[in-house]
């Protein structure tokens, strides 16, 4: 492992860690710690997603030997980076791939544009066919979008209780109120929010986990990766998928707690008084109902689509938050949307929550405080698509003037201190110069 990339990949890397690692409130010198290396070329996309993977592992690391009072280096690997960011694609269990999108959670033509739409769970399955007034086939789903607008579409499913996100382009994103909203605020919050004295640990840190999917449960698995006692509540009646539960709850443990049941809300209720950390993962005011509030914890609380705006209250998931941003748009073809090539929103999410929640243990220790942090899929979104450098063709082009008339063509890659900045002169008439060298 080294960090011998050259100075331009170097230069973009540190940029994107630099800027996950200044929104953490970490020291700017621990930026230097961090080892760069490993295959390129890997997670190809438009949109700048290795150097978000690159860059929320390389926090995630950074948090971590802060915390522990570590010196050495912090060793981030392409290769190893770019795996963890499919991770669900490589899980087998006895040999069987895992389902990762069910039938019905796909792209679909609408009357006036496309749909995306998620049904991995069985329940968000019923409430799309409700709204659609469907069968359950791919066939009866496809032909009842066919004859609405795309909106309807999103609108009728939510109200449902479903999920299902119009396409829109980048600018019609910028111009929609949520949109604006997030446009408007920063990557992630971090608060204190007392002046509760600093905690006296004892043993491995305490990790309640209510999240979900991706996101979630990557900051979780990170964390028991780390040492830290990480106990998964799962309601009894909707217990996550197999193939994701395989794949994310690794190094945890796992309970199912009904919290509307006396018993069972006790039993949670004292698991939360003698934890350290909470991590979230529900839609923001969904788990409002259960007092969660606690003096001397780190909560960590994660989104969709933040909790501000029109689209507050709403469920989300990294697949459709890419179709609402214009990110889709962007990967995509004038033939149909596409995609990135990870769910990068929530694996770049999920590792950055994990730092938000080391860095703000840290601070804790130091300076007490029950401490809140708060991230959503779609800033991280903005954050891809906005603050990330991104290959801009333009840059690495120039126009001359010449016997051919006005070229437009590309500067030489060949770059040195004191070396030539173009070509001395422009093509000429083909066969036109005399078969003769120059004079001095």
């Amino acid at each position: 492992m080294n960090n011998s990339m050259d100075n331009g990949m170097d230069n973009t890397v540190r940029t994107g860690t630099e800027l996950l690692w200044s929104a953490l409130g970490g020291d700017p010198a621990l930026v230097d710690r961090v080892e760069y290396g490993g295959i390129s070329g890997l997670l190809p996309a438009r949109l700048p997603v290795m150097d978000l993977a690159r860059a929320s592992v390389a926090v995630a690391g950074l948090a971590a030997v802060e915390r522990a009072g570590l010196q050495g280096p912090v060793r981030v690997d392409d290769g190893a980076v770019a795996t963890a960011f499919v991770s669900e694609r490589h899980l087998r269990v006895d040999g069987r791939a895992p389902v990762n999108f069910a039938p019905l959670s796909r792209f679909w033509r609408a009357a006036d544009g496309w749909v995306r739409t998620h049904a991995n769970y069985p329940h968000h399955r019923a409430a799309l066919l409700a709204a659609l007034g469907a069968s359950d086939s791919v066939e009866a789903v496809a032909a009842a979008i066919g004859e609405r607008k795309a909106v309807e579409v999103e609108s009728a499913v939510y109200a449902a209780g479903g999920l299902a996100v119009a396409l829109r382009t980048p600018a019609e994103w910028a111009e929609h109120e949520q949109g604006r909203e997030v446009a408007a605020r920063p990557l992630l919050t971090r608060e204190r929010l007392d002046d509760t004295p600093p905690p006296r640990r004892s043993g491995p840190l305490r990790v309640l986990d209510l999240t979900r999917v991706i996101a979630g449960p990557v900051a979780t698995r990170t964390l028991a990766l780390l040492g830290a006692d990480v106990l998964r509540i799962d309601p009894p009646a909707n217990p996550e998928l197999p193939d994701q539960h395989a794949d994310t709850n690794v190094g945890k443990r796992t309970a199912a707690l009904d919290l509307d049941s006396p018993s069972d809300r006790r039993a949670f209720g004292e698991l939360l008084d003698s934890a350290d950390v909470l991590v979230t993962g529900y839609r923001p005011g969904a788990l409002d109902r259960f007092d969660l509030d606690r003096p001397g914890l780190v909560v960590a609380r994660l989104s969709a689509w933040g909790d501000y705006g029109p689209w507050a209250g709403r469920r989300g998931f990294d697949s459709l938050v890419q179709v609402a941003t214009g990110i889709a748009v962007t990967e995509g073809s004038a033939q149909e949307p596409g995609a990135l090539p990870a769910q990068a929103l929530d694996h770049g999410t999920g590792y950055l929550l994990a730092a938000a929640v080391l860095r703000s243990l840290t601070e804790q220790d130091r300076e007490g405080g029950t401490r809140l942090v708060r991230l959503a899929l779609a800033q991280t979104g903005h954050w891809l698509t906005h603050a990330l450098p991104r290959y801009e063709p333009g840059r690495y082009v120039t126009e001359t003037d010449g016997p051919l008339g006005r070229l437009r063509h590309a500067l030489s890659p060949v770059a040195y201190e004191g070396g030539p900045a173009g070509w001395s002169r422009p093509p000429g008439v083909a066969g036109a110069d005399a078969p003769a060298w120059l004079t001095a």
